[in-house]
C-alpha cells in the first residue's frame, strides 16, 4: 500500500511539474492581461472561463486519443518520448532565453480579429494555453501511467493547473504588479531549466529501452 501510494505520488508531481512548465501560466500572464485589458472585469472573468475549459477539454481529448494514435499509424513508445524529448528541449531554451515560441500568437497579430473572433476559444484556449508542448505532454503522460487508474492523476495535474490559468485571467495585472517584469522573467526561466531536465529525462528513458533488447 506504501509502494503504491509513493509511486502514484512521485508520478502526480511528475505530471504537476510537467503540464505546469509546459502551460507556462506565469510565463503568459502577461500575454493574457494584454489581451483582455480592453474588457470589463464581467467580461473577464466570462472569458477566463471559455479559455481555460476550452484548453481543458482539448488537453483532454488529445490525452484519452494518444492511445488511438500509437495504435492507428504504429507509432512507439519511444519513439514518441525522444520526439517529446526534443520538443520539450527546445522549449525549454526559449523560456531560459525569455522567448514566446512561434506556436503562440501575440497580441498583434490577432488585434485585428479580435472583433470576429471569440478570444476566449482562439487565441487564449488554443494555443496560447493548450499549445502543441502541452499537447505532446499530456499524451506523453497518460501513455506511460503506471496503473489504468493514474490516468486520473494527469487529469487532476490538467485541472490545478489550468485552475492556476483560471485565477492568473481573472486576477492578470495583479500578479504582474506583484511579481513585476524582473520576477516573471525569473520564473519564466526557472521553468525553462526544469523543462530541460525533462526534456533530457524522456530522451534517456527512450533510448534506454530502444538499445536495452541490443545489450
Amino acid at each position: 500500500m506504501l509502494d503504491l501510494i509513493r509511486s502514484e505520488s512521485q508520478f502526480f508531481i511528475f505530471s504537476l511539474t510537467t503540464v505546469f512548465t509546459l502551460i507556462n501560466p506565469l510565463g503568459i500572464a502577461p500575454l493574457l492581461v494584454i489581451m483582455t485589458e480592453r474588457f470589463s472585469k464581467e467580461e473577464r472573468i466570462e472569458i477566463a472561463k471559455k479559455g481555460s475549459l476550452t484548453a481543458f477539454y482539448t488537453l483532454i481529448i488529445f490525452s484519452i486519443l494518444g492511445f488511438v494514435i500509437f495504435k492507428l499509424f504504429g507509432i512507439t513508445l519511444e519513439a514518441f518520448r525522444i520526439m517529446g524529448g526534443i520538443l520539450f528541449f527546445r522549449n525549454g531554451l526559449r523560456m531560459l532565453e525569455a522567448k514566446v515560441g512561434r506556436s503562440r500568437t501575440t497580441p498583434a497579430e490577432q488585434e485585428e480579429s479580435f472583433e470576429s473572433e471569440d478570444i476566449a476559444i482562439s487565441p487564449i484556449g488554443i494555443p496560447l494555453i493548450a499549445g502543441p508542448g502541452a499537447i505532446t505532454a499530456v499524451m506523453l503522460l497518460s501513455s506511460q501511467t503506471p496503473q489504468i487508474y493514474s490516468y486520473a492523476t494527469v487529469v487532476l495535474s490538467l485541472f490545478l493547473v489550468l485552475l492556476l490559468v483560471y485565477f492568473i485571467l481573472r486576477n492578470g495585472d495583479f500578479v504582474i504588479r506583484v511579481l513585476g517584469t524582473t520576477g516573471m522573467r525569473i520564473i519564466q526561466r526557472l521553468m525553462g531549466l526544469i523543462l530541460l531536465v525533462i526534456a533530457v529525462q524522456f530522451i534517456i528513458n527512450g533510448t534506454i529501452s530502444v538499445l536495452k533488447p541490443l545489450l
